[in-house]
């Protein structure tokens, strides 16, 4: 079992200049190897049987790859001594990024689907870099000792878990300071593979919504909180007096770190509301079951601002992995008609979206909207006929 513990640093001036040194020789490390991949490809891209007859077929060049661009570093540290100074581990593991960053635009996914073209890094791209490897005690007196930095102050506002060894440190430059990520591994603690089989009883169903964030299959609704729309206004406020200074100024720098410390907040805000009603949810069902929506899709219709603020995808990756670590289950079904058929009856009963009440003239339930989606879900998710699998609440 795997599990990642964030914490934020406190560096001292010297840790400070010797991590802000680090990224940015990395960044330019990671923009020159990049380059020399699209160099390569650009001259070997085109095939042999696709070359013009009349003349010769070049010789290919060397295709530079993880273990040629990580020997090819010797070279770079007596070039340029200042890449002496940083951990070597590290960086080997900015060449990594490289090779993945690239892998994953020519090769496809298990999908079927490729990324998109890796960019060069500018100064504010780059925030971050890995040490693969680091001792197990590491972490003492509120102290963690990074290699080449030395020991720096870092609030632990929880205990590091037992049993737990620490695989990779990862420090990160937020707008609001450093932090670094612990990911750690138990291996006597096996990966749960939930086996968990849905029924009436231990399945809860959820119809995601704009007016309430979310509905379930009991009845109850989890208010939306809307962070962005409540902090439209500061955000508004923040980036006039951005656009009035002059662009590289240090006033200019102070207005972008202020405006991006009000979009982090909320996004905070928002992430916080998403773990706790992923934990409100997994303490009251086995299986919780949602509609597979195309988020992506309904975000770039009229609706985009008010479905971007309420982070679907978030909250469903957030509760996909806690059902996961807790050896829960969550099943994504069809959303096609969720909110039209009739999960008394099964009837279809069309509705305009300001309908917000389910009348049903067949066999005459009365019921929110919503509520009545998220039995549906429930329904689908078990696999049960309408008629054979009612909510409890009728």
């Amino acid at each position: 079992m795997r599990t990642a513990y964030q914490y934020k640093l406190k560096p001292n001036k010297d840790q400070t200049a010797t991590i802000e040194l680090w990224l940015e020789l990395l960044r330019r490390q990671y923009n020159y190897r990049l380059g020399e991949r699209f160099l390569w490809w650009e001259e070997n891209r085109c095939p042999v049987n696709a070359c013009p007859l009349i003349k010769s077929i070049p010789q290919l060049k060397d295709h530079p790859d993880y273990f040629s661009q990580k020997r090819d570093l010797v070279n770079t540290k007596d070039k340029f001594p200042e890449y002496k100074l940083i951990h070597s581990q590290v960086l080997q593991d900015c060449i990594k990024r490289v090779k993945v960053a690239f892998d994953r635009w020519l090769k496809a996914d298990k999908n079927g689907q490729k990324l998109g073209k890796p960019r060069f890094k500018n100064k504010s791209r780059y925030r971050s870099f890995t040490y693969p490897q680091i001792k197990q005690d590491c972490v003492v007196n509120q102290r963690i000792n990074l290699p080449k930095i030395g020991n720096v102050k870092l609030i632990q506002h929880r205990p590091l878990p037992e049993g737990f060894q620490i695989k990779t440190v990862t420090i990160s430059r937020k707008v609001d300071g450093y932090y670094v990520t612990l990911s750690m591994e138990d291996k006597s603690v096996p990966s749960l593979n939930s086996q968990v089989k849905p029924t009436s009883e231990n399945t809860l169903g959820i119809d995601m919504g704009l007016k309430e964030f979310l509905t379930t299959s009991s009845g109850e609704s989890v208010p939306i909180p809307q962070y962005y729309r409540k902090s439209q206004q500061r955000l508004k406020t923040l980036q006039k007096r951005l656009s009035k200074k002059k662009k590289g100024s240090k006033r200019w720098l102070k207005a972008v770190k202020a405006l991006a410390k009000q979009h982090k907040k909320v996004a905070d805000k928002r992430k916080d509301f998403h773990f706790k009603t992923a934990n409100e949810l997994l303490s009251k069902a086995n299986v919780i079951a949602y509609e597979n929506l195309k988020i992506k899709g309904l975000a770039k219709t009229r609706l985009s601002k008010s479905i971007n603020d309420a982070a679907w995808g978030q909250f469903l990756t957030i509760l996909n992995v806690k059902a996961g670590n807790a050896g829960q289950k969550t099943i994504a079904v069809n959303p096609k008609n969720t909110s039209q058929d009739c999960s008394n009856c099964g009837e279809k009963v069309p509705k305009e979206l300001s309908q917000r009440i389910h009348s049903c003239p067949h066999c005459g339930i009365v019921i929110d909207r919503d509520v009545n989606a998220a039995i549906n879900i429930k329904n689908r998710a078990v696999g049960h006929s309408v008629l054979k699998a009612r909510s409890p609440m009728q």
